[in-house]
């Protein structure tokens, strides 16, 4: 009887090796983490660990951390960094108007390449109305020969035909008739019909 119950527990062995080696499949990972972090520092997580749980293992946020272009659920690879901004630096980032608005490229942790875009969306949607606002398009219906020379193709010879033409047919009734001026054909129509207007 003992020897059968031995022979009933051998099978079971393997059972439990197996649940080892899956135990053994989930690697440890190294992680960096810096910042606007209370505990900055080097942390080993598990590979389904998320940026959120290296933040929580690395003793929280600090008062001034701004997550707003980091995902907080982004899971974790080995090497990462993740560095944490100030409200500040995310401030500063989303001022900068001369380069691209892109995360640096040393944070592992953020959004996207281009997280900074949406942030600013408004602010450059506004800066765009108030460069359109004036009107810039030349009248030809008014216009002098120097403000027509300043339209692309135009020099100062087809500047005075469109006057001319003015003076002797009256006003331009659409901006489609400057092509009956002398010299004046459909492609340089096309390139400065957006900056004229009658």
């Amino acid at each position: 009887m003992i020897y059968l119950l031995n022979e009933k527990e051998e099978p079971e062995e393997p059972v439990i090796e197996i649940k080892e080696e899956n135990e053994k499949e989930e690697k440890l990972l190294k992680v960096d983490i810096k910042g606007a972090i209370n505990k900055p520092g080097l942390y080993e997580v598990t590979s389904e660990s998320r940026v959120m749980d290296v933040i929580n293992k690395a003793g929280g946020l600090t008062n001034n951390a701004d997550t707003e272009i980091i995902n907080l659920s982004k899971k974790v690879k080995d090497e990462m960094v993740i560095l944490i901004y100030t409200k500040e630096e995310v401030q500063k980032l989303k001022e900068k108007e001369e380069e691209p608005l892109e995360c640096p490229k040393i944070n592992d942790a953020c959004a996207s390449e281009n997280v900074l875009e949406p942030l600013i969306e408004e602010e450059k949607q506004n800066k765009d109305n108030n460069l359109k606002e004036p009107d810039t398009k030349i009248s030809i219906n008014t216009a002098s020969t120097e403000d027509l020379q300043t339209l692309t193709g135009i020099g100062e010879a087809k500047a005075k035909a469109i006057i001319d033409y003015r003076d002797k047919n009256g006003k331009f009734a659409s901006i489609e008739d400057l092509k009956n001026v002398d010299g004046i054909g459909e492609a340089l129509f096309e390139k400065i019909k957006d900056s004229i207007t009658i």
